[in-house]
């Protein structure tokens, strides 16, 4: 049995936060509770952080740079977690909505110029502690969007569960949230829109369906994209042991 991740949030003080678990791998399924993906964890507070702690995530991978981090810090005071800054673009997402980067571009960039640190990051998931891992960036979309989907298809996820897990970022990312970084922008002199709009808040699944394609073409699979990047055998048996369960049919 496959499903999409549910649209909203698991955790107050996000707008992404949504757990990867439970969809098909072959004969297995993702386990539930052990990878998250999210938006930025800079707006917790009490409430947010009880809800980490409930999900029992001692893992958090944070791939924001440094200007990132430091404007907005993850609120994770108090909770018995790991943190891993491992950033996959130097330069903050707002630079690259500054120089008119467009989606494609976006993530032709990431796996041309960063795919060590793509791989460095599945890695990581795949050697979590027991408990929860968290994958997040600003939105978490773009890079979580890419390294979440580097891991589900090395893991043999089917690609229409791949995209629409991505695909759901969108819609939770309307509203609020979006405006917020639309002023933002706009308080950078960029000029928003609608080439902008879908920069900063949309998830079409025709973006992530490209670099899909782009892996396979060039490197056969995501697989072969980890192995071409440093995965080892015993790495890409370690993904599969934290992250899959054999699927029990009645």
């Amino acid at each position: 049995m496959s499903s999409a991740s549910p649209s909203g949030s698991l955790v107050p003080g996000t707008v992404n936060f949504r757990d990867v678990g439970g969809l098909a791998a072959g004969s297995a399924l993702v386990r539930n509770g052990r990878l998250f993906r999210s938006d930025a964890l800079h707006s917790l507070g009490e409430t947010g952080r009880a809800a980490v702690r409930s999900l029992d995530v001692r893992t958090v991978i944070d791939l924001r740079d440094e200007l990132e981090v430091t404007a907005e810090p993850d609120e994770l005071g108090g909770l018995d977690v790991t943190v891993i800054h491992d950033p996959v673009l130097e330069g903050s997402a707002m630079s690259l909505v500054a120089q008119g980067a467009d989606l494609a571009a976006l993530y032709r960039h990431m796996t041309e110029q960063s795919g060590a640190v793509l791989t460095r990051c599945v890695g990581q998931i795949a050697r979590a502690a027991e408990g929860g891992v968290v994958v997040h960036c600003t939105a978490g979309k773009d890079r979580t969007g890419i390294v979440v989907a580097l891991t589900l298809a090395a893991l043999g996820v089917s690609r229409g569960d791949i995209v629409r897990d991505y695909a759901v970022t969108e819609q939770n990312l309307a509203g609020a949230w979006l405006d917020g970084m639309v002023e933002r922008a706009s308080h950078h002199g960029i000029t928003v829109d609608d080439a902008i709009r879908e920069l900063i808040g949309g998830s079409p699944a025709t973006a992530i369906e490209a670099v899909l394609d782009e892996v396979d073409e060039r490197y056969g699979s995501a697989e072969g994209f980890l192995r071409a990047h440093g995965s080892s055998d015993d790495d890409l048996i370690a993904l599969r042991r934290t992250l899959l369960v054999e699927s029990v049919v009645d």
